[in-house]
């Protein structure tokens, strides 16, 4: 059933579906899964349609707010379609994880499992068809864009048009050797920031050594660790984050709102679950990853602790976390699971979608190397290079983001 309300500026009809919690068990437990089509007042079901895919895992879907207007990238994307904003499985006003408690660490493991980008398509799949859709153009922004690629890769018929942001993920590129990859932008973003802001570096260097010390804490009692303190790190890869971290760092430690501050910026922290337990797992296309950034990190990193880190989980993200550690079992066997491929190489070089993709080039969470060797293999995707915005384009630049996409796709440009 669909309900329809109204905001300033904006039409809002809110679906809700059930679908298979897992997909190749069809006649077992079921979860409600939850999207939000927009529409500008006046539009009907003649305009075409557009699947908005979230970044994440465990990002739930824009709320828009239509005062005064949409925001910028919405507004854009409503002048050609009516939007479908999709919580994905676990986020938002989908079915949330909650009843994990009274499971075993391997049945937990098991149930998160099914948080992936094949069971997420699969889902919109479900949502499409209840929806009386031949097919839908599709926007995938970060870990959207890797769902992007398995709808490619999994139904290409039943897609219009694809376009990705700072998304296109490797394909068969085995983990480890994506995340000693993402180490390396992020310690060369580090560089960048340190001679912008060269006191940082001493400032970051003493806050470390207070955290060694255990007198480093977030406003809910968490103890930083000078591990984890290196995630503030994390806003390196957007633009506007190297001024963000500095502004945190020339702050005095001691005051009463440090810590809020501090946890604001601190990678994983205030997160979904989903973003944590399976965010390794969303780059294994095939394999193990087994706590893939913590056993990659290079050895750089034990003698300096001003250096970063973005996008790394570890262990500590999981036990650290009073919320997260009951799930430390579960999280030492996801990262032990063999993961099945995620990608068809063959479906994938022969699909006939129109589709593009903006690649940031210094992008340190989906790297532009791995992005083009992708590009590559899918000649359907035409790509362009950016280096005036990081990952955060879409919001940032949507007539240059969005619009150069929608432009690429209808052979425009």
């Amino acid at each position: 059933m669909a309900t329809t309300t109204r905001i300033p500026g904006l039409v809002l009809i809110d679906h809700e579906i059930e679908v298979p919690l897992d997909h190749a068990n069809p006649g077992g437990p079921t979860i409600t899964v939850f999207a939000r089509e927009v529409r500008r007042p006046g539009d009907g079901d003649d305009r075409d349609p557009l699947l908005f895919l979230q970044g994440g895992p465990g990002g739930e879907s824009p709320r828009p707010t239509g005062i005064p207007e949409p925001s910028a990238w919405l507004n854009r994307a409503l002048q050609d379609y009516r939007v479908f904003l999709l919580d994905q499985r676990g986020t938002g006003r989908s079915t949330p994880i909650t009843a994990l408690a009274d499971k075993t660490p391997q049945e937990q493991a098991d149930y998160l499992a099914l948080f992936r980008a094949d069971a997420i398509v699969e889902d919109c799949e479900v949502l499409r068809e209840q929806l009386h859709l031949d097919r839908w153009s599709l926007l995938g922004q970060s870990f959207g864009g890797f769902c992007t690629l398995r709808y490619l890769s999994a139904h290409p018929d039943s897609v219009k048009e694809a376009m990705f942001t700072g998304g296109v993920p490797p394909i068969g590129v085995p983990v480890d050797e994506i995340y000693a990859a993402t180490y390396e932008r992020v310690m060369d973003l580090t560089a960048r920031h340190y001679r912008a802001f060269p006191g940082d570096r001493d400032r970051m260097r003493a806050l470390a050594e207070r955290a060694a010390a255990g007198r480093l804490r977030l406003p809910n009692g968490t103890q930083v660790s000078a591990d984890h303190l290196r995630g503030i790190g994390a806003p390196l890869g957007m633009t506007g984050g190297s001024e963000q971290l500095h502004y945190l760092l020339e702050r005095d430690p001691d005051g009463l709102g440090f810590g809020y501050d501090l946890a604001e910026l601190l990678s994983f922290n205030g997160h979904s679950a989903l973003y944590v337990l399976v965010h390794e797992a969303c780059y294994a296309d095939g394999g193990i990853t087994d706590w893939s950034s913590a056993r990659v990190r290079p050895d750089a990193y034990l003698d300096d602790p001003s250096l970063l880190t973005g996008e790394h989980v570890f262990p500590f993200h999981v036990s650290a976390d009073p919320l997260l550690a009951p799930f430390q079992e579960a999280a030492d066997l996801l990262a032990r699971r063999d993961w099945p491929q995620l990608y068809d190489r063959s479906v994938l070089a022969d699909v006939d979608v129109p589709a593009a993709a903006a690649i940031y080039y210094d992008d340190p969470y989906v790297l532009r190397e791995h992005s083009l060797r992708t590009v590559e293999e899918v000649p359907a995707i035409r790509p362009f290079i950016t280096n005036t915005v990081l990952h955060n384009g879409l919001r940032l630049m949507p007539e240059e983001i969005l619009g150069r996409l929608i432009q690429l796709v209808r052979g425009q440009a």
